[in-house]
């Protein structure tokens, strides 16, 4: 019967841009998310994975992300926090009132890395510009305190298959490429990359676990 339905029915019109549209329609408790599918699914995965007691979120928006984290963080139970850093204030409501996420609206490079002395596992997420030299100053300045065995994760890699990256300044691959060039404590993690095929995820390459 599947056969005869392929046979009868014209090819599947399926490519990226239909994919990287349809991504803005995902939503987290009613708030936009603006996450592929697929990540939504690998976060739920790493995050127990690694049971993180700090995540560190560059790009807040209106705060579905954070939020999503935050319940995660919850499921585990060992009172993870997240810290959400941004330069404008979009935030939902439900996010705000949520006690274990603090928000930095001075941006990341204000940020003060003491704000994570007391924590004992911490992963980073970077979710903001996508500009190179924002990507790149960011995996310098966080990746030290990133815990080993946890990961900074780079988002939306995407936009160089997408014929974006002019517009970035060469994007995330551009600052990944290099930092892993410079800094050898940090490997692309090919488990979460390619876990629904070969880099079918918008973080392409961006998956990074510190082994040292």
């Amino acid at each position: 019967m599947i056969k005869k339905i392929f046979k009868k029915n014209k090819p599947i019109d399926f490519n990226l841009d239909t994919i990287y549209k349809g991504h803005y329609n995902v939503k987290y408790r009613g708030i936009e998310m603006l996450h592929n599918p697929f990540d939504y699914l690998l976060y739920q995965m790493l995050i127990f994975e690694v049971q993180p007691d700090l995540i560190i979120e560059i790009g807040t928006n209106k705060g579905a992300s954070s939020l999503y984290f935050s319940d995660l963080l919850d499921i585990i139970g060992d009172g993870g926090v997240v810290h959400t850093i941004d330069v404008e204030n979009k935030i939902h409501p439900i996010v705000k009132n949520k006690p274990n996420i603090k928000f930095f609206l001075n941006g990341f490079e204000n940020y003060d890395l003491s704000n994570t002395h007391n924590f004992k596992k911490i992963m980073v997420i970077d979710d903001g510009s996508h500009m190179y030299e924002d990507v790149k100053k960011a995996l310098e300045k966080f990746s030290s305190i990133v815990s080993l065995n946890s990961y900074f994760i780079v988002e939306d890699g995407i936009i160089s298959y997408l014929n974006m990256e002019k517009r970035f300044n060469g994007g995330p691959l551009k600052a990944i490429n290099e930092f892993l060039n410079e800094n050898k404590n940090f490997i692309i993690d090919t488990t979460y990359c390619n876990f629904f095929g070969k880099n079918a995820t918008f973080n392409v390459n961006g998956y990074l676990k510190k082994i040292k």
